[in-house]
């Protein structure tokens, strides 16, 4: 069973190094000691789901698990300014999910037995996330969590419906519509489990990529038409739309409760699970993150990236480019 870990300030300053002439964003944010500290915390909380039994359940590339820590290093450096204090936000800490890293570490995941084994784990992940989530909602806080994978959107969006006794809706950039069959937990069905189990009431996917997203798959999504908006990248490429319109209209087709994911497999060149050369730039996802101003977003969940994945790849790029990407909706959100 996962516990959240916390940071002292002395370990917040260790990570911050600070200099002279200088403030950094982790000399000003709110080092939270517990979830007690809940109802006295800024606006926005961050927390860490470092793991990537998800992926592996979904019989993709691990390293899903590497992203938090080399992002939370990243943010805390980020220059403290008149545009982003640092004050805005209060860090809770992550959920430490190594004891069940290391059972999904036994198990064959080319056996109809481990691979049921380890989706079950998942569902065990969902609740301990879940938990977490709701007490952050419930203190009337937004979180932002930085995963892991993409599983972890299922929980959140069952925290936010409880809560709000509604379905809530969502915003996901993403090469891959993660709606599979309901086949047992795994990352590439965290929103049609939702759908199914009534937490997600409004889908709006920018960006799908043609190749990665089965008929199967889009059968499904066309199974909902007052439910679901979604795009494909192919067609920015062929100049047939824009990402700007399409975004815009993404954010009045959730109007209401409404969060905003981005799966790093999203963006070109970004090391991730199913990572591609080809997808949305840097820049235009930020362009999209800064289109949220004026529109008050319930949760923000960055998924899939990875500092190194299993098979060997590594990028030390990610956790700047997440810490880039977190600081973007703190300055359209605040």
């Amino acid at each position: 069973m996962g516990q959240l870990i916390t940071y002292t300030p002395k370990q917040i300053s260790e990570i911050t190094n600070p200099r002279p002439g200088e403030t950094k964003l982790g000399e000003c944010l709110q080092v939270l000691s517990s979830l007690d500290d809940l109802t006295a915390a800024t606006k926005f909380v961050l927390l860490g789901l470092p793991e990537d039994i998800g992926v592996r359940a979904n019989l993709g590339t691990g390293g899903a698990h590497t992203a938090w820590e080399t992002s939370l290093r990243a943010l805390l450096t980020i220059q403290s300014t008149d545009r982003l204090t640092g004050h805005e936000v209060s860090l809770l800490g992550y959920l430490d999910l190594t004891p069940e890293m290391t059972l999904a570490d036994l198990y064959d995941l080319k056996t109809a037995e481990g691979l049921k084994y380890i989706r079950n784990l998942v569902s065990s992940i969902d609740e301990q996330v879940y938990d977490l989530i709701r007490q952050i909602v419930q203190a009337g806080k937004i979180p932002i969590v930085v995963g892991g994978g993409h599983n972890n959107s299922y929980p959140i969006l069952k925290s936010l419906a409880k809560h709000h006794i509604q379905g809530v809706h969502t915003i996901n950039i993403d090469a891959h519509a993660d709606f599979r069959a309901l086949e047992g937990r795994h990352s590439g069905n965290g929103f049609s489990y939702a759908m199914h189990e009534g937490y997600l009431a409004k889908y709006a996917l920018i960006g799908l990529h043609e190749n990665y997203n089965s008929q199967l798959i889009l059968a499904r999504l066309k199974e909902h038409p007052e439910q679901v908006f979604y795009t494909f990248f192919e067609d920015y490429l062929r100049r047939t739309r824009s990402y700007h319109k399409d975004f815009e209209q993404a954010l009045h087709f959730t109007a209401g409760i409404c969060g905003l994911e981005i799966d790093m497999d999203c963006i070109a060149g970004a090391l991730a699970s199913a990572g591609s050369l080809t997808g949305f730039s840097t820049n235009q996802v930020r362009e999209m993150i800064a289109q949220t101003k004026g529109y008050k977003l319930a949760y923000f969940h960055i998924a899939e990236g990875a500092l190194t994945l299993t098979d060997g790849r590594t990028n030390s790029l990610t956790g700047k480019l997440i810490a880039t990407l977190i600081s973007d909706f703190l300055k359209a959100q605040s």
